[in-house]
């Protein structure tokens, strides 16, 4: 039966940014799948009521673990928990991200360095430690990047987002390249105008939210429930041939 392959009992791994938004989302659908999930990020009180949630939710189990995305050493220790606790890793969502806003003439050099650092440099850490532990165990796992339309239109007044966001983009398909012939698959998942805490301010401008809505097809913006699907096919084995790609889930923005 098809839908066998979309099954993730037995499956284990990590989603980043779990707590909230679209991570908490993926990692609902993920153990609603039968998969057991580590959630990670800087909250721990949110994402220990998030694991309470999505593990009553039914199917496998959420545990949350605070890590600062920041700092190597905590990038780390995240994999090793997670072998501590599942005794291997079949997928890792990299999905903790943040983005700040400011005129590219004024962009302040701190605020640049952070950005590049959560939604670059640490996803980079992170797949290079969870692709050492499936490969010295054989496993033919999965690494999902949370890229975004930005990646491929720039943005506006956003520009380290953009960067970064570009740089996961083509960091996919470079680690595509390298560990395909290992049987991991590493693709990136392309969110569109999404409402969460990092489109707030957006939404609350009553003007940009009316023109960014206008332009989307569907006319209206995606709900962080939306991503649940694809994070649950990307997971599977029903994806097992795709590699090196970004989805893209934007209501139609692309195509407009």
């Amino acid at each position: 039966m098809v839908l066998n392959q979309f099954s993730l009992e037995g499956k284990s791994g990590i989603v980043t940014g779990g707590g909230a938004g679209i991570g908490k989302a993926m990692a609902m659908g993920l153990a609603q799948a039968g998969a057991d999930v580590m959630i990670a990020g800087r909250n721990l009180e949110r994402l220990t009521a998030a694991a309470e949630e999505i593990t009553l939710g039914g199917g496998g189990r959420a545990i949350p673990l605070q890590v600062d995305m920041r700092e190597a050493d905590s990038i780390q220790a995240l994999v090793e928990r997670a072998v501590d606790a599942f005794g291997a890793i079949d997928f890792l969502f990299n999905n903790a991200g943040t983005i700040h806003r400011a005129p590219v003439e004024d962009f302040p050099k701190d605020k640049w360095d952070e950005v590049i650092q959560v939604n670059l440099t640490a996803p980079f850490l992170l797949a290079q430690a969870v692709a050492r532990v499936m490969i010295a165990n054989g496993t033919k796992g999965k690494i999902v990047n949370t890229s975004s339309l930005i990646a491929v239109q720039g943005g506006k007044n956003v520009p380290a987002y953009a960067a970064s966001k570009g740089g996961l983009t083509l960091l996919t398909k470079s680690m595509c390249n390298a560990w395909a012939e290992r049987g991991i698959c590493v693709n990136a998942i392309g969110p569109g105008w999404v409402k969460t805490e990092l489109t707030e301010a957006l939404r609350e401008d009553k003007e940009r939210y009316g023109q960014i809505t206008s332009r989307i097809p569907m006319g209206r913006w995606a709900e962080p429930e939306e991503f649940a699907g694809v994070a649950v096919f990307l997971a599977s084995d029903a994806s097992n041939y795709i590699n090196g790609q970004v989805i893209f889930v934007d209501g139609g923005w692309l195509a407009n």
